[in-house]
């Protein structure tokens, strides 16, 4: 936390979210700076929801295990893992520090571009990188209109995903159109 008022470490903030995922939600705001920035920041309470789903999880994987004909999918070893994952998506440090390697994969990169991770304000709860501006991939009309070649785009995206993989072996599992 940073034990001061939102208006002391932004110029801006909007309350309303950009956008909203399982687990944390997005919001704009500017910096004092007048840089253009996103926050991403975990719900609140989503930790103790989480804690107690995978509690339940847990419990029901250990019946499963009991049952012969169910053991062999190791119901116990796959929601532990589960639950490893998902700790390591609750500490959004993990998510600034790939962007940031993914960023320094790219640099100069003129086929993908990486925001910046602001790390004056990253907390395991949340972090906030620049704001950038462009058209989603699911938006077609917007891409046509804008004079976009899809099929280089396509592309393009496939190179991306195959450097990141078999040059960088550091890729980002979690591709959406954001």
């Amino acid at each position: 936390t940073f034990n001061q008022p939102i208006h002391v470490l932004f110029k801006s903030f909007n309350p309303q979210p950009l956008a909203a995922a399982s687990i944390a939600q997005v919001h704009s705001a500017e910096l004092h700076s007048g840089e253009q920035v996103v926050i991403k920041l975990l719900r609140p309470n989503i930790e103790k929801q989480i804690k107690k789903d995978v509690r339940l999880m847990l419990f029901i994987a250990k019946i499963l295990n009991k049952m012969p004909s169910l053991k062999r999918y190791k119901p116990l070893e796959v929601v532990q893992e589960f639950q490893k994952t998902l700790e390591l998506e609750l500490n959004l440090l993990n998510e600034a520090a790939n962007a940031s390697v993914l960023k320094r994969h790219f640099l100069n990169s003129p086929s993908l571009y990486i925001p910046q991770i602001h790390w004056d304000y990253a907390r395991p709860h949340l972090i906030v990188m620049e704001r950038i501006w462009g058209i989603p991939i699911c938006d077609v009309p917007a891409l046509n209109a804008a004079g976009i070649n899809l099929k280089k785009l396509a592309e393009r995206g496939v190179e991306i995903f195959f450097t990141q993989v078999f040059r960088d072996s550091f890729f980002h599992a979690d591709m959406h159109p954001g």
